[in-house]
Protein backbone atom coordinates (compact mmCIF):
# COMPACT_ATOMS: atom_id res chain seq x y z
CA UNK A 1 0.00 0.00 0.00
CA UNK A 2 1.39 3.68 -0.82
CA UNK A 3 1.92 6.03 1.71
CA UNK A 4 0.37 9.41 1.12
CA UNK A 5 3.83 11.24 2.55
CA UNK A 6 4.93 14.31 -0.04
CA UNK A 7 7.82 15.54 -0.52
CA UNK A 8 8.79 19.16 -0.50
CA UNK A 9 9.38 21.01 -3.79
CA UNK A 10 10.90 24.06 -2.81
CA UNK A 11 13.07 22.51 -0.76
CA UNK A 12 14.46 20.60 -3.53
CA UNK A 13 14.69 23.54 -5.96
CA UNK A 14 16.42 25.50 -3.46
CA UNK A 15 18.67 22.80 -2.70
CA UNK A 16 19.78 22.59 -6.40
CA UNK A 17 20.84 26.52 -6.35
CA UNK A 18 22.53 26.35 -4.00
CA UNK A 19 24.74 23.11 -4.89
CA UNK A 20 25.04 25.12 -8.46
CA UNK A 21 27.37 27.74 -6.80
CA UNK A 22 30.09 24.75 -6.10
CA UNK A 23 31.68 25.00 -9.70
CA UNK A 24 29.18 27.56 -10.98
CA UNK A 25 29.72 29.48 -14.56
CA UNK A 26 29.15 32.51 -16.05
CA UNK A 27 26.69 30.97 -18.25
CA UNK A 28 24.30 29.60 -15.49
CA UNK A 29 26.02 26.16 -16.18
CA UNK A 30 28.56 24.07 -13.89
CA UNK A 31 32.22 22.89 -14.22
CA UNK A 32 32.67 20.64 -11.12
CA UNK A 33 35.08 17.79 -12.43
CA UNK A 34 35.13 14.75 -10.19
CA UNK A 35 37.85 15.30 -7.09
CA UNK A 36 38.80 18.62 -7.89
CA UNK A 37 38.32 21.42 -5.10
CA UNK A 38 34.38 22.20 -6.61
CA UNK A 39 33.36 18.56 -6.15
CA UNK A 40 35.49 18.64 -2.55
CA UNK A 41 32.78 21.37 -1.93
CA UNK A 42 29.55 20.04 -3.15
CA UNK A 43 30.90 16.36 -0.81
CA UNK A 44 31.14 18.70 2.42
CA UNK A 45 27.59 20.04 1.95
CA UNK A 46 26.03 16.77 1.25
CA UNK A 47 27.87 15.02 3.68
CA UNK A 48 26.65 18.03 6.63
CA UNK A 49 22.92 18.05 4.99
CA UNK A 50 23.09 14.40 5.59
CA UNK A 51 24.07 14.29 8.52
CA UNK A 52 22.14 16.65 9.97
CA UNK A 53 18.73 14.60 9.38
CA UNK A 54 20.71 11.48 11.36
CA UNK A 55 21.97 9.87 8.62
CA UNK A 56 25.25 7.82 9.13
CA UNK A 57 27.85 9.08 5.80
CA UNK A 58 30.43 6.60 5.37
CA UNK A 59 32.87 6.60 2.07
CA UNK A 60 34.59 3.50 0.31
CA UNK A 61 38.06 2.88 -1.03
CA UNK A 62 37.06 5.20 -4.27
CA UNK A 63 35.08 8.10 -3.10
CA UNK A 64 31.60 6.84 -3.23
CA UNK A 65 29.65 8.30 -0.44
CA UNK A 66 26.60 6.47 1.34
CA UNK A 67 24.09 7.94 4.11
CA UNK A 68 22.42 5.54 5.44
CA UNK A 69 18.82 6.21 7.61
CA UNK A 70 18.10 2.68 9.71
CA UNK A 71 14.90 1.23 9.40
CA UNK A 72 12.73 -1.47 11.37
CA UNK A 73 15.16 -4.60 10.32
CA UNK A 74 18.63 -3.19 9.95
CA UNK A 75 19.68 -6.68 9.19
CA UNK A 76 18.23 -6.05 5.31
CA UNK A 77 20.48 -4.50 3.47
CA UNK A 78 19.64 -0.75 2.24
CA UNK A 79 17.31 -0.33 -0.28
CA UNK A 80 19.52 2.61 -1.99
CA UNK A 81 19.07 5.74 -3.90
CA UNK A 82 20.98 8.07 -6.03
CA UNK A 83 23.42 9.12 -8.64
CA UNK A 84 26.12 11.66 -8.72
CA UNK A 85 27.52 15.13 -8.10
CA UNK A 86 30.49 15.42 -10.67
CA UNK A 87 29.15 17.40 -13.80
CA UNK A 88 31.02 17.53 -17.70
CA UNK A 89 33.99 20.86 -18.15
CA UNK A 90 30.78 22.46 -19.48
CA UNK A 91 27.78 21.09 -17.77
CA UNK A 92 24.56 21.76 -16.27
CA UNK A 93 22.95 22.12 -13.23
CA UNK A 94 20.66 18.82 -13.12
CA UNK A 95 22.89 15.80 -14.66
CA UNK A 96 23.22 13.57 -12.05
CA UNK A 97 23.03 16.11 -9.72
CA UNK A 98 18.85 15.73 -9.43
CA UNK A 99 19.45 12.48 -8.58
CA UNK A 100 21.24 12.83 -5.29
CA UNK A 101 19.05 15.86 -4.47
CA UNK A 102 16.12 14.32 -4.88
CA UNK A 103 17.01 11.41 -2.54
CA UNK A 104 18.06 14.16 -0.18
CA UNK A 105 14.71 15.57 -0.13
CA UNK A 106 13.31 11.97 0.27
CA UNK A 107 14.95 11.16 3.33
CA UNK A 108 14.48 14.61 4.60
CA UNK A 109 10.64 13.57 3.83
CA UNK A 110 10.88 11.02 6.36
CA UNK A 111 12.85 12.31 8.95
CA UNK A 112 10.20 15.04 9.38
CA UNK A 113 7.62 12.51 9.23
CA UNK A 114 9.17 10.11 11.76
CA UNK A 115 8.35 7.62 9.01
CA UNK A 116 10.03 4.38 9.79
CA UNK A 117 11.34 2.02 7.00
CA UNK A 118 11.06 -1.75 7.04
CA UNK A 119 14.95 -1.71 5.52
CA UNK A 120 17.39 0.80 5.92
CA UNK A 121 16.99 3.55 3.43
CA UNK A 122 20.49 4.95 1.98
CA UNK A 123 21.56 7.87 -0.52
CA UNK A 124 24.61 7.05 -2.85
CA UNK A 125 26.98 9.85 -4.46
CA UNK A 126 28.95 7.66 -6.65
CA UNK A 127 32.48 8.77 -7.57
CA UNK A 128 33.63 10.26 -11.71
CA UNK A 129 30.47 9.23 -13.38
CA UNK A 130 31.07 11.63 -16.48
CA UNK A 131 34.42 10.34 -16.65
CA UNK A 132 35.23 13.64 -18.39
CA UNK A 133 38.05 14.22 -16.17
CA UNK A 134 39.01 10.12 -15.42
CA UNK A 135 37.84 8.29 -17.84
CA UNK A 136 36.07 5.64 -18.32
CA UNK A 137 32.99 6.75 -16.96
CA UNK A 138 30.66 5.63 -13.97
CA UNK A 139 34.42 4.41 -12.80
CA UNK A 140 33.28 4.18 -8.61
CA UNK A 141 30.25 2.28 -9.43
CA UNK A 142 32.44 -0.35 -11.83
CA UNK A 143 34.85 -0.76 -8.51
CA UNK A 144 31.79 -1.27 -6.25
CA UNK A 145 30.17 -3.44 -8.60
CA UNK A 146 33.24 -5.70 -9.55
CA UNK A 147 33.53 -4.28 -13.09
CA UNK A 148 37.15 -2.53 -12.59
CA UNK A 149 39.82 -4.10 -9.69
CA UNK A 150 40.12 -0.53 -7.18
CA UNK A 151 44.52 -0.76 -8.64
CA UNK A 152 42.72 0.20 -11.83
CA UNK A 153 40.68 3.21 -10.93
CA UNK A 154 43.39 4.65 -8.76
CA UNK A 155 46.21 4.75 -11.88
CA UNK A 156 43.87 6.57 -14.25
CA UNK A 157 45.10 9.69 -15.26
CA UNK A 158 43.62 12.93 -16.41
CA UNK A 159 45.15 15.34 -19.06
CA UNK A 160 47.56 16.45 -17.00
CA UNK A 161 48.73 13.11 -15.90
CA UNK A 162 47.52 13.18 -12.08
CA UNK A 163 46.00 10.00 -11.10
CA UNK A 164 42.89 9.71 -9.55
CA UNK A 165 44.34 8.05 -6.28
CA UNK A 166 46.11 11.14 -6.22
CA UNK A 167 43.24 13.65 -6.12
CA UNK A 168 41.28 11.43 -4.01
CA UNK A 169 43.59 11.36 -0.91
CA UNK A 170 44.33 15.37 -1.55
CA UNK A 171 40.25 16.35 -1.58
CA UNK A 172 40.06 13.44 2.04
CA UNK A 173 37.77 11.82 0.01
CA UNK A 174 39.87 8.20 0.34
CA UNK A 175 37.58 6.07 2.66
CA UNK A 176 38.28 3.07 4.30
CA UNK A 177 35.22 0.60 3.16
CA UNK A 178 36.06 -1.67 0.48
CA UNK A 179 34.29 -0.97 -2.53
CA UNK A 180 31.87 -3.67 -3.21
CA UNK A 181 31.35 -5.35 0.42
CA UNK A 182 28.27 -2.97 1.11
CA UNK A 183 25.64 -4.66 -0.16
CA UNK A 184 22.40 -3.27 -1.35
CA UNK A 185 18.77 -4.37 -1.59
CA UNK A 186 18.20 -2.26 -4.73
CA UNK A 187 18.66 0.52 -6.35
CA UNK A 188 16.56 3.56 -7.93
CA UNK A 189 18.20 6.58 -10.11
CA UNK A 190 16.46 9.56 -10.88
CA UNK A 191 17.81 11.37 -13.51
CA UNK A 192 16.79 13.82 -16.09
CA UNK A 193 16.35 12.05 -19.69
CA UNK A 194 18.88 13.75 -21.45
CA UNK A 195 16.62 13.33 -24.70
CA UNK A 196 13.77 15.29 -26.20
CA UNK A 197 11.04 12.12 -26.01
CA UNK A 198 9.63 12.85 -22.60
CA UNK A 199 9.16 16.62 -23.86
CA UNK A 200 8.03 16.35 -26.93
CA UNK A 201 5.15 13.64 -26.10
CA UNK A 202 4.13 16.17 -23.01
CA UNK A 203 4.94 13.39 -20.60
CA UNK A 204 6.07 13.79 -17.09
CA UNK A 205 8.00 10.43 -16.31
CA UNK A 206 9.97 8.36 -17.98
CA UNK A 207 9.88 4.41 -16.97
CA UNK A 208 12.83 3.36 -17.85
CA UNK A 209 13.70 -0.55 -18.62
CA UNK A 210 17.38 -0.60 -19.57
CA UNK A 211 20.40 1.02 -20.82
CA UNK A 212 21.85 0.45 -24.56
CA UNK A 213 25.39 -0.72 -24.52
CA UNK A 214 28.15 1.39 -25.13
CA UNK A 215 32.31 1.48 -26.31
CA UNK A 216 34.92 4.27 -25.77
CA UNK A 217 37.82 4.13 -28.01
CA UNK A 218 40.90 6.38 -28.59
CA UNK A 219 43.04 6.53 -31.67
CA UNK A 220 46.39 8.49 -31.97
CA UNK A 221 46.91 9.75 -35.95
CA UNK A 222 50.32 10.23 -36.02
CA UNK A 223 52.09 11.74 -39.47
CA UNK A 224 54.90 14.65 -39.57
CA UNK A 225 55.23 17.94 -38.48
CA UNK A 226 55.89 20.39 -41.65
CA UNK A 227 56.26 23.87 -42.92
CA UNK A 228 52.94 24.76 -44.21
CA UNK A 229 54.66 27.18 -46.85
CA UNK A 230 57.18 24.92 -47.94
CA UNK A 231 55.58 21.76 -48.31
CA UNK A 232 53.75 21.22 -51.81
CA UNK A 233 50.82 19.24 -50.54
CA UNK A 234 51.82 15.71 -52.51
CA UNK A 235 54.06 15.55 -49.94
CA UNK A 236 52.24 16.42 -46.92
CA UNK A 237 51.38 13.82 -44.11
CA UNK A 238 48.92 15.77 -42.47
CA UNK A 239 47.49 13.89 -39.26
CA UNK A 240 44.40 16.19 -38.87
CA UNK A 241 43.71 15.54 -42.67
CA UNK A 242 43.78 11.56 -41.42
CA UNK A 243 41.50 12.45 -38.70
CA UNK A 244 38.85 14.37 -40.25
CA UNK A 245 38.74 11.17 -42.66
CA UNK A 246 37.76 9.29 -39.38
CA UNK A 247 35.30 11.65 -37.89
CA UNK A 248 33.37 11.51 -41.42
CA UNK A 249 33.60 8.16 -41.19
CA UNK A 250 32.25 8.06 -37.66
CA UNK A 251 29.26 9.96 -38.38
CA UNK A 252 28.91 7.75 -41.67
CA UNK A 253 28.70 4.23 -39.16
CA UNK A 254 26.14 6.21 -36.48
CA UNK A 255 24.25 7.38 -39.10
CA UNK A 256 23.84 3.64 -40.81
CA UNK A 257 23.59 1.92 -37.44
CA UNK A 258 20.30 3.51 -36.19
CA UNK A 259 19.03 3.75 -33.19
CA UNK A 260 22.77 3.57 -32.68
CA UNK A 261 24.89 6.50 -32.34
CA UNK A 262 28.63 7.14 -32.93
CA UNK A 263 30.51 10.14 -32.21
CA UNK A 264 34.05 11.79 -31.85
CA UNK A 265 34.10 14.06 -29.28
CA UNK A 266 37.64 15.07 -28.22
CA UNK A 267 40.06 15.91 -30.42
CA UNK A 268 44.00 17.31 -29.50
CA UNK A 269 46.18 18.64 -32.66
CA UNK A 270 49.63 18.59 -32.48
CA UNK A 271 51.15 21.17 -32.56
CA UNK A 272 48.59 23.18 -32.82
CA UNK A 273 49.89 26.27 -34.79
CA UNK A 274 48.40 27.85 -37.86
CA UNK A 275 51.72 27.66 -40.04
CA UNK A 276 52.52 24.09 -39.02
CA UNK A 277 51.23 20.95 -41.03
CA UNK A 278 49.60 18.98 -38.36
CA UNK A 279 51.92 15.63 -36.98
CA UNK A 280 50.02 13.92 -34.54
CA UNK A 281 46.02 13.73 -33.29
CA UNK A 282 44.67 12.58 -30.71
CA UNK A 283 40.71 11.59 -30.72
CA UNK A 284 38.08 9.48 -28.84
CA UNK A 285 35.05 7.93 -30.35
CA UNK A 286 32.21 6.57 -28.46
CA UNK A 287 29.86 4.45 -30.22
CA UNK A 288 26.00 3.33 -28.68
CA UNK A 289 23.26 0.98 -29.47
CA UNK A 290 20.56 -0.82 -27.66
CA UNK A 291 21.61 -4.39 -29.27
CA UNK A 292 24.55 -5.71 -28.70
CA UNK A 293 25.22 -7.62 -32.34
CA UNK A 294 24.94 -4.25 -33.81
CA UNK A 295 27.66 -3.05 -31.59
CA UNK A 296 29.70 -5.44 -32.98
CA UNK A 297 28.97 -4.25 -36.46
CA UNK A 298 29.57 -0.96 -35.98
CA UNK A 299 33.19 -1.73 -34.32
CA UNK A 300 33.59 -3.40 -36.96
CA UNK A 301 33.16 -0.85 -39.43
CA UNK A 302 35.06 1.65 -37.44
CA UNK A 303 38.19 -0.74 -37.74
CA UNK A 304 37.73 -1.29 -41.42
CA UNK A 305 37.38 2.51 -41.93
CA UNK A 306 41.20 3.09 -40.02
CA UNK A 307 42.63 0.66 -41.74
CA UNK A 308 41.58 2.48 -45.32
CA UNK A 309 41.43 6.06 -44.45
CA UNK A 310 45.14 6.22 -42.82
CA UNK A 311 47.24 4.78 -45.32
CA UNK A 312 45.89 6.11 -48.13
CA UNK A 313 47.41 9.34 -46.87
CA UNK A 314 50.75 7.87 -45.85
CA UNK A 315 50.07 8.16 -41.73
CA UNK A 316 50.45 5.70 -38.89
CA UNK A 317 47.85 4.87 -36.01
CA UNK A 318 47.24 3.01 -32.98
CA UNK A 319 43.46 2.18 -31.77
CA UNK A 320 42.46 1.21 -28.13
CA UNK A 321 39.00 0.14 -27.28
CA UNK A 322 39.09 1.77 -23.77
CA UNK A 323 35.63 1.83 -22.28
CA UNK A 324 33.04 -1.11 -22.72
CA UNK A 325 29.47 -1.43 -21.40
CA UNK A 326 26.91 -3.92 -22.36
CA UNK A 327 23.33 -3.34 -22.68
CA UNK A 328 21.06 -3.34 -19.65
CA UNK A 329 17.85 -4.90 -18.52
CA UNK A 330 16.27 -3.32 -15.03
CA UNK A 331 14.59 -5.17 -12.03
CA UNK A 332 10.56 -5.71 -13.45
CA UNK A 333 9.49 -5.78 -9.71
CA UNK A 334 11.27 -2.25 -9.43
CA UNK A 335 9.91 -1.12 -12.60
CA UNK A 336 6.19 -1.70 -11.65
CA UNK A 337 6.93 0.03 -8.33
CA UNK A 338 7.94 3.11 -10.49
CA UNK A 339 4.78 2.33 -12.60
CA UNK A 340 2.52 2.42 -9.65
CA UNK A 341 4.43 5.47 -8.09
CA UNK A 342 3.65 7.38 -11.58
CA UNK A 343 0.54 6.56 -11.61
CA UNK A 344 -0.37 6.95 -7.57
CA UNK A 345 0.14 11.44 -8.96
CA UNK A 346 -1.69 11.15 -11.98
CA UNK A 347 1.64 11.79 -14.15
CA UNK A 348 1.95 11.10 -17.68
CA UNK A 349 4.53 8.22 -18.32
CA UNK A 350 5.85 6.26 -21.21
CA UNK A 351 8.57 3.18 -21.20
CA UNK A 352 12.19 4.22 -22.49
CA UNK A 353 15.51 2.64 -22.74
CA UNK A 354 18.23 5.45 -22.14
CA UNK A 355 21.04 6.41 -24.78
CA UNK A 356 23.01 7.77 -21.85
CA UNK A 357 24.97 5.70 -19.59
CA UNK A 358 24.79 5.55 -15.66
CA UNK A 359 25.95 4.40 -12.51
CA UNK A 360 22.55 2.06 -12.35
CA UNK A 361 23.98 -0.08 -15.20
CA UNK A 362 26.74 -1.30 -13.37
CA UNK A 363 24.69 -1.62 -10.31
CA UNK A 364 22.39 -3.54 -12.22
CA UNK A 365 24.65 -6.76 -12.10
CA UNK A 366 24.85 -6.68 -8.40
CA UNK A 367 21.38 -5.78 -7.20
CA UNK A 368 17.64 -4.91 -8.24
CA UNK A 369 18.32 -1.61 -10.10
CA UNK A 370 15.79 0.97 -12.19
CA UNK A 371 15.65 4.76 -13.35
CA UNK A 372 12.96 7.11 -13.15
CA UNK A 373 13.38 10.20 -15.91
CA UNK A 374 11.94 13.76 -16.01
CA UNK A 375 11.47 15.72 -18.85
CA UNK A 376 15.24 18.69 -19.67
CA UNK A 377 14.09 21.33 -21.79
CA UNK A 378 14.69 20.53 -25.12
CA UNK A 379 16.15 17.51 -25.22
CA UNK A 380 19.65 19.54 -23.84
CA UNK A 381 22.22 17.53 -21.43
CA UNK A 382 25.95 18.21 -20.76
CA UNK A 383 25.70 21.22 -21.59
CA UNK A 384 25.62 24.68 -19.56
CA UNK A 385 21.91 25.64 -20.89
CA UNK A 386 20.69 22.42 -19.32
CA UNK A 387 17.28 23.28 -17.66
CA UNK A 388 14.58 21.24 -16.02
CA UNK A 389 11.67 23.04 -13.70
CA UNK A 390 10.70 23.03 -10.24
CA UNK A 391 7.88 21.09 -10.76
CA UNK A 392 9.31 18.39 -12.96
CA UNK A 393 11.95 17.56 -10.20
CA UNK A 394 9.07 17.56 -7.85
CA UNK A 395 7.05 14.89 -10.00
CA UNK A 396 10.69 12.63 -10.26
CA UNK A 397 11.08 12.96 -6.24
CA UNK A 398 7.52 12.20 -5.71
CA UNK A 399 8.08 9.40 -7.81
CA UNK A 400 11.00 8.26 -6.32
CA UNK A 401 9.90 8.59 -2.63
CA UNK A 402 6.59 6.33 -3.52
CA UNK A 403 8.75 3.87 -5.57
CA UNK A 404 11.24 3.11 -2.57
CA UNK A 405 8.16 3.01 -0.27
CA UNK A 406 6.52 0.52 -2.56
CA UNK A 407 9.45 -1.55 -2.73
CA UNK A 408 10.35 -1.00 1.15
CA UNK A 409 6.78 -2.57 1.63
CA UNK A 410 7.49 -5.89 -0.48
CA UNK A 411 10.53 -6.38 1.40
CA UNK A 412 8.29 -6.39 4.74
CA UNK A 413 6.09 -9.19 3.24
Amino acid sequence: MLTNLKINARRLWDSLMDTATFGGTEKGGLKRLTLTDEDKLVRDWFKTQCEAIGCTVSIDEVGNMFATRSGRDDSLPPIAMGSHLDTQPTGGKFDGILGVLAALEVMRTLHEQDYETNAPIEIVNWTNEEGSRFPPAMLASGVFAGVFPTAYAYEQVDRNGVTFLEELERIGYRGSMKAGDHKLSAMFELHIEQGPILEAERKMIGIVTGVQGMRWYEVNVHGQDAHTGATPMYLRKNALLGAARIVEAVDAIGQKHQPGVATVGLIENKPNSRNVVPGDVFLTVDMRHPDENALDAMEADFRAALETAIPALGLTYEEKKIWSSSAVKFAPELIDCVRSAAAKSNFGMRDMVSGAGHDAAYIARIAPTTMIFVPCEGGISHNEAEATSPEECAAGAQVLLDAVLAYDQTLAK
